[in-house]
């Protein structure tokens, strides 16, 4: 078991879930229940999927877990492409979490490999 209040990969996924309930708060009102939800959703998914898989025993069971949250920013990226094609939310915002998924993805690859290799943490890294 893992701290997840100390990993990077957590405090990252938490300020793009907030970034991202921050943009879909301007998008159209019809979309309450549509995109906005899916978006939300995914983002919280993907902070919650790091920390439960922190939780659990072993380094198998945590990376099962990273490779579920990629999926939901995959998810995430995916949904953003919709916003950005509709053109919902400024587009400033939609950069910035476009930059911030993909930075996340980074950070999530880089910690499946190590924990993979079973070097869950490097001097002066904080990702495990």
């Amino acid at each position: 078991m893992r701290d997840q209040r100390k990993l990077s990969v957590v405090r990252l996924a938490l300020d793009l879930a907030v970034v991202v309930y921050r943009l879909t708060a301007s998008f159209p009102a019809s979309e309450r229940y549509g995109l906005v939800d899916q978006m939300r959703r995914s983002a919280i998914s993907v902070g919650s999927n790091i920390a439960e898989g922190a939780g659990r025993n072993g380094d198998r069971d945590f990376l099962r877990f990273v490779h579920i949250a990629y999926g939901s920013a995959s998810e995430l990226a995916f949904q953003l492409t919709i916003a950005n094609s509709l053109g919902f939310g400024p587009e400033s915002e939609r950069a910035s979490v476009a930059e911030s998924i993909d930075h996340l993805q980074r950070m999530l690859n880089r910690l499946a490999k190590r924990l993979k290799s079973g070097r869950t943490s490097a001097p002066g890294d904080h990702l495990a």
